[in-house]
């Protein structure tokens, strides 16, 4: 029996893994996420686009069902998601997303808000004319290389004959392996200008080139605000732009005036215009601002209108200023310009991506011409072998009558051969011998229909030759020189803009930076309340008093301060973090407040709160710190007088950790509360007083694995007592020991 040898290859394993997924990072940068810079396509897009030119669904026909043009994308091009076809052929059919767009869709094909699209078996779709007449056609003039489809069961494009550069007209986003690109829309109309200038000029700089294209061109309008960085951002092909949204002052009736925000950053699309309603809102409910009334978002199919009403009095500017810098009205869009030129990944700039694309204009106008000339051509030679089969008509009559098959009078008039041809005279017979028609002419001739011989008929042959002649002329001077050709495509592209170019929608300007003045408010005594959650709220002085025996009992922590006042959060992690009273909500009583996490760095799931003190409190006053094993001191709390939300506010050991924190006040002494039982009770005066950051003191010697649990300070004649054991012990029963000892088991 023959056994078979196996062929073991072995290699490292890194190797594969790195070689597999650069093979896999590839394959995503090319065939997934990134345009081609000479059409400006996805490969989701590209397919999309063609199979419903195959389908036949034209602007000018009835529109087909989604559904359908999924998945027949999907089983013919895409082998992919029917979701990721479908988001790629609604995003091509939204006003507020593309500059123009590719596909006219019917139906719920989203909204600006972030509405997303009904299900594909309910809309439909149809090409729009300029994909139809600018994107799609003079395919079938082989002006672009057709390659097999996954299974090699169906040919498609390689690249779809764009005429505009897409890639700049519509831009495009998409995420990548380790790689991203973002370009932002512009203007049809202005792009078509920088493309003549270019052909007119290949030398001209970026600058130039911005003469005529002024920057991106928003579909939701807008203000970019600063110009003079755009020459910079279209030079490297990166950058970012700063974008506003459009605000108006209405005066109503009442003496009142309103914001009415018309147009948005192109960056709020989606779920962000909610999300700056709620921001808006929160800037109210914090009082970051007073003036705004009521918030409406009044926005339907016509556009954008958010409206604030203000208060009479309201400071309209300062209020501008500060949605301007609290909010998403003034945002920032980070340009990429990476597309694939050359079948690979390149950051591209403003005059690159026009070479390219002038480039490949030249080359499918090339291919074209050659197509038409090739065409042209063949016609040529058949007008010409008919109109000279009409001068000797009756000699190719007989030889038709005189032969016994086809292929006998073909040859006769490709090569003069009569051998087996009847003729009436030899004259006829000698004239049959100089036939020399083209094998196209012969075969055109036996086809001939007998009333082209009409006068007339002959007259419009000729005619229609004398055209052919032309227009082959024609083609080959386009084909043989620069200037016709670049001539033919600039009156193309006037075409396009012409039919298609719209008014710019994004302004361009110059802006400073918004100064905000917050104003601070008048200095007012209040009364912070924090409850056992962790939910904080201030309360005027009224309202504090008829509820004054309510809020201590419910309440973990109460305590009057300034509402321009620090309040001082200690955690057992040994950190302190600053809430400024001012972000804090004035609320009614039964208000909930807001989470200390919300307002602060604090993290409820991993600090516990231990102390909350006014900072202006702190700063007279002295701290005692405690921490589980047994490290103790004082800190002044002049100490925590810092700038900074979040410090720390001691000094741990490792596996250490914060167990009290507090002022001793007039309190004397300090008793230490143990896991393992022992108390020790000490003068507080035996504590030094030490910096914020130093470890401190030890209190109490602990054994092996013990630490403490409690701290406690008594006053000098205090009768303080605490459960052991589920009894009462009074703490001063413990003998006054000295600190750094092992303290005492009590009996009970």
């Amino acid at each position: 029996m023959e056994t078979r040898q196996e062929n073991i290859i072995r290699t490292d394993y890194a190797d594969v893994m790195q070689k597999s997924y650069i093979d896999y990072a590839m394959s995503v940068i090319i065939s997934r996420a990134l345009p081609d810079v000479r059409d400006g396509l996805k490969p989701v897009q590209r397919r999309t686009l063609y199979d419903m030119y195959e389908l036949g669904i034209r602007y000018d026909r009835p529109y087909r069902k989604c559904a359908r043009i999924v998945g027949d994308t999907m089983g013919k091009y895409h082998p992919h998601g029917d979701s990721s076809i479908y988001e790629a052929l609604v995003v091509m059919a939204q006003d507020f997303k593309k500059g123009r767009t590719l596909v006219d869709g019917h139906g719920n094909f989203g909204s600006i808000e972030g509405d997303g699209a009904a299900a594909m078996r309910y809309t439909e779709a149809r090409l729009e004319k300029l994909t139809q007449e600018v994107f799609l056609a003079d395919l079938d003039k082989n002006v672009v290389d057709f390659v097999p489809n996954f299974d090699e069961t169906e040919k498609e494009p390689e690249v779809l004959p764009v005429r505009i550069p897409n890639l700049l007209v519509n831009g495009a986003d998409g995420i990548a392996v380790g790689m991203a690109t973002s370009i932002p829309p512009h203007n049809l109309g202005e792009v078509v200008d920088a493309v003549k200038a270019y052909m007119k000029n290949s030398d001209i700089s970026v600058k130039g080139l911005m003469r005529y294209l002024k920057g991106p061109d928003f579909p939701t309008g807008g203000i970019i605000v600063n110009k003079d960085e755009l020459p910079a951002i279209y030079e490297t092909g990166t950058g970012k732009i700063r974008i506003r949204g459009r605000v108006e002052v209405e005066k109503l009736k009442n003496g009142r005036s309103q914001l009415v925000i018309t147009e948005i950053p192109y960056t709020m699309l989606g779920a962000n215009i909610g999300k700056f309603l709620n921001d808006v809102a929160s800037l109210v409910e914090t009082r970051k601002t007073t003036d705004i009334v009521d918030i409406s978002n009044q926005s339907s199919k016509e556009g954008i209108r958010i409206v604030l009403e203000l208060k009479r009095d309201a400071d309209v500017e300062n209020l501008t200023n500060l949605l301007h810098k609290k909010t998403r009205l003034e945002d920032t869009f980070g340009v990429n310009m990476l597309a694939v030129a050359d079948g690979r990944p390149e950051t591209l700039s403003l005059k690159q991506i026009i070479e390219h694309h002038v480039d490949f204009v030249f080359e499918i106008t090339t291919r074209k011409y050659q197509t038409l000339l090739s065409r042209e051509k063949e016609k040529g030679e058949v007008q010409e072998g008919l109109i000279k089969a009409c001068d000797v008509i009756d000699l190719i009559i007989e030889i038709l009558r005189g032969s016994k098959s086809r292929e006998q009078a073909r040859d006769c008039l490709v090569k003069g051969t009569t051998e087996g041809i009847r003729f009436r005279t030899k004259t006829s017979e000698r004239a049959a011998k100089k036939l020399h028609f083209t094998e196209r002419q012969a075969n055109a001739i036996l086809e001939m229909r007998l009333y082209r011989l009409i006068g007339l008929e002959i007259q419009a042959l000729q005619a229609e030759y004398a055209e052919t002649m032309k227009n082959i002329s024609t083609y080959e001077d386009i084909l043989n020189h620069y200037d016709s050709m670049a001539a033919v495509i600039m009156k193309d592209l006037d075409g396009i803009k012409k039919e298609y170019a719209v008014k710019r929608r994004t302004s361009i300007e110059n802006a400073e930076a918004v100064v905000y003045e917050e104003k601070k408010p008048e200095a007012a005594e209040v009364v912070f309340l924090m409850d056992r959650f962790g939910y904080m709220r201030l309360l005027d002085k009224v309202t504090y008093e008829r509820n004054r025996e309510a809020a201590h009992s419910e309440n973990r922590y109460v305590f009057p301060c300034m509402n321009d006042d620090n309040i001082c959060i200690f955690t057992d992690t040994g950190k302190m973090h600053t809430v400024r009273a001012r972000d804090l909500p004035t609320t009614r009583y039964r208000d909930k407040g807001v989470p200390a996490d919300n307002v602060s760095h604090y993290d409820s799931t991993a600090e516990q709160i231990l102390y909350v003190a006014p900072l202006a409190q702190l700063s007279s006053s002295t701290l005692l710190f405690v921490t589980e094993k047994s490290m103790c001191k004082l800190v002044s709390g002049e100490e925590f007088l810092v700038s900074r939300r979040t410090v720390a506010a001691t000094r741990l050991s490792p596996d250490d950790r914060l167990l009290f924190v507090g002022e001793p006040g007039e309190m004397e002494q300090v008793v230490l509360q143990s896991a393992g039982g022992y108390l020790l009770r000490f003068l507080l005066k035996e504590i030094s007083a030490m910096k914020k950051s130093a470890v401190g003191v030890r209190g109490m010697k602990l054994a092996g694995d013990d630490h403490l649990t409690n701290v406690y300070l008594l006053a000098a004649h205090s009768d303080f007592a605490v459960t052991i054991h589920e009894k009462p012990y009074v703490l001063s029963r413990l003998r006054l020991a000295r600190r750094d000892t092992r303290g005492t088991k009590p009996r009970i």
